[in-house]
């Protein structure tokens, strides 16, 4: 076998380099186009550890597939209680999707807010995210969006759309469904 010339082998090294170097960079990760975050609809008085909807919050429920119908979502996250699973039933119907339940952390706000953010993360396209009055916001912040005050405990009409990526991620606001009761302080 004949050895490299010196440029030979300098091209070598320099491609075995290069692809030493992607091989060792973190995998770039994929952003959804798209996050809609809402917090849950009215939630019902019983059982009072994990309630569903109330008749309110079933009209919402429906009230939020019909203001995404247009958005093509195609990845659902949602927590483990059942008035966050409702709230994206007709959503998820609607769509033939299977929701991905990222269970709350109690006592661990930041932790369960990184955990539905990396699950933002792996999904591409249009995702909707459900989940309650201090995740909301937080989330929001989290994937580049503003930080807001909490949602309060009457307000269940919120929708944001983060559009992630890039230096400035661009979102907006809007609400959906019946009117919610009055704001308190200190939230919306």
């Amino acid at each position: 076998m004949k050895p490299l010339s010196d440029t030979a082998l300098a091209r070598a090294l320099t491609l075995a380099c290069a692809t030493l170097a992607l091989l060792a960079a973190p995998a770039a990760r994929a952003l959804p186009d798209l996050v809609v975050l809402v917090r849950h609809a009215e939630k019902a008085t019983d059982p009072a550890s994990d309630p569903g909807l109330s008749d309110a919050g079933q009209q919402r429920a429906q009230a939020l597939a019909d203001a995404v119908r247009g958005l093509r979502i195609n990845a659902v996250i949602t927590t483990q209680y059942q008035r966050t699973r409702a709230t994206a039933a007709p959503v998820v119907q609607a769509l033939g999707l299977t929701p991905q339940v990222v269970e709350t952390r109690r006592g661990d706000l930041p932790g369960h807010v990184q955990a539905v953010a990396d699950a933002v993360r792996e999904h591409t396209g249009a995702v909707l995210v459900v989940g309650h009055s201090n995740t909301v916001p937080a989330l929001l912040a989290a994937l580049g969006g503003p930080r807001l005050p909490d949602l309060c405990e009457t307000s269940f009409q919120h929708v944001f759309v983060l559009q992630p990526g890039g230096t400035a991620p661009r979102w907006a606001h809007w609400t959906y469904g019946a009117p919610s009761g009055a704001p308190e302080a200190q939230c919306q």
